[in-house]
Parts: structure tokens; C-alpha cells; sequence
């Protein structure tokens, strides 16, 4: 169990390191489900079709495109977000 101090964040609201880390952990994982979904629905397109291996090339190569395309655009939105909350708390 974490101190009653590591449980605020910088701006001392609840929630603590949690709130500030999870957004990123979630995009790691989204990025990994679309790239291993993607290989296996190739892998089952092959099986399905008999066309080894390009089903699994074609479905990794989606998954790692639509993956990274998700991965930076949240990427952006946080830092965008960021900047934002930034700008906000040196203005008051």
C-alpha cells in the first residue's frame, strides 16, 4: 500500500499516479490487442482460404498500421491535453 502522499498527484486530486498513468497503459495495450488480433485473424484467413502465409503478412501488417495510426493519434490528444492543463495552471 502506497503512503497517504503517493496517493494525490501533482495537482494533489484524488486518484493519484493511476489517473496519470493509466490513459498511457491502456494505449500499450490497445496497440498489442490490434497487432496480435490482427495476426491471428490472418493466421485464420489462411486456414480458411489456403493462402499461407500472406493472410497472416496481410493481418500483421494491418494490425501494426491501424495499431500505430491509434497509438500516435492518442499520443497527440495527450500531449495536446497536456499543454492545455499547462497553459491553464500558469495562468492563475
Amino acid at each position: 500500500m502506497l503512503p497517504p502522499a503517493a496517493e494525490n498527484n501533482t495537482n494533489g486530486t484524488p486518484g493519484g499516479w493511476r489517473r496519470d498513468v493509466g490513459p498511457y497503459l491502456t494505449m500499450g495495450m490497445e496497440l498489442a490487442i490490434a497487432v496480435v488480433g490482427m495476426f491471428f485473424l490472418g493466421r485464420w484467413a489462411d486456414g480458411h482460404w489456403d493462402t499461407e502465409p500472406w493472410g497472416m503478412f496481410v493481418g500483421l501488417g494491418v494490425g501494426v498500421t491501424g495499431g500505430f495510426i491509434r497509438f500516435f493519434r492518442r499520443a497527440v490528444e495527450f500531449g495536446n491535453r497536456s499543454t492545455a492543463e499547462d497553459k491553464e495552471r500558469n495562468a492563475h
